[in-house]
């Protein structure tokens, strides 16, 4: 069996986003392309990583809200609860900063498809925006995790 091209998966990701009509540039000396993405309710930077020796294609959407430390325990929870639901990709907090990203990944044993691809991306933004009211609230006002995941699943 013939090894795949050590950068086929990032070419392609390369080319979906061309034609897709995003702006994308290469993160130096990485697989991985960043973008920005404005949706409904915010604009945020987008990561889409090639990891070629695993055959997977990541993609993250990064909160433009860092949480502070006041904040990252009720944030957490808000979370918890809305990847309790989710039946493709999930939320995570980093502790030490207050990032919230959001990821959908996919496997693909071979060559993937530009459809696996959008899915992949358009899942994520869609799960981004309309979620990232429930994070501004807990963050900025007095919502609880509970009342803020009522109102953006509502």
């Amino acid at each position: 069996m013939a090894s795949p091209n050590p950068s086929e998966i990032f070419t392609i990701l390369v080319q979906f986003f061309a034609k897709d009509g995003w702006t994308a540039s290469q993160v130096e000396g990485e697989l991985t392309l960043n973008m920005a993405f404005q949706g409904e309710n915010g604009q945020w930077l987008c990561y889409a990583l090639a990891r070629e020796a695993e055959r997977q294609v990541v993609f993250y959407s990064v909160s433009p809200v860092e949480v502070p430390e006041a904040k990252r325990s009720a944030v957490s929870e808000f979370l918890t609860r809305a990847n309790y639901g989710l039946i493709i990709g999930n939320f995570e907090m980093d502790w030490a900063d207050g990032e919230v990203r959001f990821k959908v990944s996919a496997d693909v044993e071979t060559k993937p498809s530009f459809d696996v691809i959008r899915r992949v991306v358009y899942t994520n933004i869609l799960v981004m925006d309309q979620y990232l009211p429930g994070i501004m609230n807990v963050v900025y006002t007095n919502a609880s995790p509970e009342q803020a995941i009522d109102e953006v699943e509502r």
